[in-house]
């Protein structure tokens, strides 16, 4: 039945609308998260970057969390080690966009356009975002909480999952080796046959680090199964899992005996696409789980503790989605999620595995379900070759917080044919999570949600092998949820204000069929300062490749990293050098090496937390 209802709704728009005009199906970069259906990014008021598949790969990194970073312009990311981020106290892994935080649930990363994030914490978990499942990473600045609701206030990072597209079997192994007993191991099979497409991949990696007490091991797979029922209907199934077991030894003042984590996380999702060129949509159902073990450890000369910090959070829903022509140069989007978010934290004997319920427990345990139900409608138009124009609005009603409003709308101006003008103005909202109205002492009921709204302009320009573009950006909000002292004990309220502004800068330059050149920059000032927030970041690349051999190199200056804020604050700078090479032997053989912090800087980025000085890695990768 909804087959059929979502087929008669497109041939009635293909019956009602020729195809696209010529303009919108010369296609310069094509993506999807800032609009749902694909779309030329010319044509969205908002900035999008991508990362592709490429580029996440040339340094044979088994995250695409520091590529990223790298490769967009005011997108910066914790780190504590050479491997892993980790969980809970000391971990890192925070993505911090403009000044907005994913640590504190403000932005989101999604799989496939799926939310993923921690449901009592609401946190990203950054050690699950792997490079094996990887086509191409979308990063969207600025909110997006049209599309995606609560926690897109600040962003979102969409990793859009592997899918063989030409018939044939492809399969890689790729193995690595380096410093502190660094291990990196994946192997990947590609088929494609007719209508039916597989992708299947697993990866293990581990590491002791370069601090005692700092080990971290992990192993995952991904699989995502394809099938073209027509050439107008698709379904697919996507699956990864992955589990990292992590060691935090404390910052070098306040060492930590047995502060262990244990932990699994999982997503599958289901979907069946249409596209008939003047309308697509598709219907999927998801769920993003997780199994959380801790030992919060113990303080040099302290006691063990008798006790371990256990979780158990899903995140599933059912999102569909149909955009449609409806007249010439129009681009209507009309969607639908429905969320059902559970969480539960509880502790347990470390000895026995009965669960604790002394009363020194009783105020750090949650058990809770929330639903949230959402509409929205987005609609862009082509005023002439020229302008575009776009709406959005979405109505986001959760059954304990209530409903809430969210607007957005934007410009683009091509004044030339090779550059275009953005504007934009966008609301983004975060409802309190579990922890923050459930958990410990500062826990607290009647949280409201935060809210900003972020105005920016922007230019782009191509002249023939450079592409360049600025934007300007003003963030304001207010209601952030803080924790302060009442009458002696900690409370989370929404007393908190939000101002930030700055500017990105991203130019890429073709020198010849050899040389490749990049480069970004951003410069933030906040009123209120947060940590992990750099002032300003520089990042130039260049790329190399002829015949066999091809190299990346990169320098990035990041110049006041608050790692403290308040009457403690504290800062950092530093210049970060990495390269990697890589050497195609034989025609399915091929050798890599790759080197960071190849100057052999003396920085923190989690205070406390020391980072390595020059690392290296190197290894084989098989093709056949």
């Amino acid at each position: 039945m909804i087959r059929k209802f979502l087929l008669a709704i497109a041939t009635g728009a293909c019956l009602t609308v020729s195809a696209e005009t010529a303009d919108s199906l010369a296609l310069e970069e094509v993506v999807v998260t800032g609009t749902r259906n694909a779309t030329d990014v010319r044509h969205l008021p908002m900035t999008v970057t991508v990362v592709g598949r490429d580029m996440l790969t040339a340094e044979h990194q088994a995250s695409v969390l520091p590529t990223v970073m790298r490769e967009v312009p005011g997108l910066f990311v914790t780190s504590r080690a050479m491997m892993g981020y980790g969980v809970s106290t000391g971990a890192a892994g925070g993505i911090n966009l403009r000044g907005i935080t994913g640590g504190a649930g403000q932005l989101m990363v999604l799989i496939d356009g799926h939310p993923q994030y921690q449901g009592i914490y609401g946190h990203p978990l950054s050690d699950s975002y792997q490079t094996l499942m990887a086509e191409r990473v979308e990063v969207l600045r600025g909110p997006a909480s049209v599309l995606y609701g609560s926690n897109a206030m600040g962003g979102v990072l969409n990793i859009v999952t592997r899918q063989a597209k030409q018939d044939g079997v492809k399969t890689n192994i790729n193995v690595g080796a380096g410093s502190y007993g660094t291990i990196q191991t994946e192997a990947s099979n590609q088929v494609r046959s007719g209508k039916f497409s597989s992708t299947v991949a697993a990866q293990y990696g581990r590491t002791d680090n370069h601090r005692p007490r700092m080990g971290f091991e992990q192993y995952g797979g991904f699989v995502k199964l394809g099938y073209d029922i027509n050439d107008n209907w698709s379904t697919s199934l996507t699956g990864n899992l992955t589990h990292w077991n992590a060691s935090n030894p404390g910052t070098i003042a306040q060492p930590k005996l047995e502060n262990d984590q244990y932990i699994t996380r999982g997503e599958v999702s289901a979907a069946l696409a249409n596209d008939y060129g003047c309308t697509s949509g598709a219907l999927s159902v998801y769920s993003n789980f997780g199994r959380h073990k801790i030992n919060d450890g113990y303080n040099v000369g302290g006691n063990p503790q008798t006790d371990l910090f256990r979780s158990k959070d899903a995140v599933s829903g059912v999102s569909a989605y149909q955009s449609v022509q409806l007249f010439e140069g129009n681009r209507t989007t009309v969607g639908f999620d429905y969320q059902h978010i559970y969480g539960r934290a509880y502790y347990t004997n470390r000895e026995t595995g009965d669960v604790v319920t002394t009363p020194q427990r009783l105020m750090q345990s949650a058990h809770s379900h929330a639903d949230d139900v959402a509409g929205y409608v987005d609609l862009r138009q082509n005023l002439n070759q020229w302008l575009t124009i776009d709406a959005g609005l979405r109505y986001d009603h959760h059954s304990v917080a209530g409903g809430e409003w969210i607007p957005q709308a934007g410009v683009v101006v091509r004044p030339i044919e090779t550059g275009e003008v953005k504007a934009m103005a966008g609301k983004g909202f975060r409802r309190a999570n579990p922890k923050e109205m459930y958990l410990y002492k500062s826990a607290n009921e009647d949280l409201k949600p935060e809210r900003l709204w972020n105005y920016e302009l922007s230019w782009r320009h191509r002249i023939e092998k450079l592409i360049y573009g600025v934007n300007l950006f003003y963030i304001k909000g207010d209601n952030m949820i803080q924790t302060v002292t009442i009458d002696g004990s900690p409370k989370n309220i929404n007393t908190g204000e939000i101002e930030n502004w700055g500017f990105e800068v991203e130019a890429k330059y073709l020198i010849d069929q050899h040389f490749n050149v990049r480069y970004n920059a951003s410069y933030l000032h906040m009123k209120n300062k947060v940590v992990a927030a750099p002032v300003l970041t520089n990042f130039a690349g260049i790329d190399y490749r002829q015949g066999k051999w091809s190299a990346t190199l990169g320098l990035q200056y990041i110049k006041d990293l608050y790692t403290a804020v308040g009457n403690d604050e504290t800062k950092e700078n530093f210049w970060l050098l990495d390269a990697s090479v890589s050497y195609a032997a034989t025609r399915n053989l091929s050798l890599w090496a790759r080197g960071e912090n190849l100057l052999a800087q003396k920085y923190e980025i989690n205070l406390g937390y020391p980072m390595p000085r020059a690392t290296f890695m190197g290894g084989v990768s098989v093709s056949f």
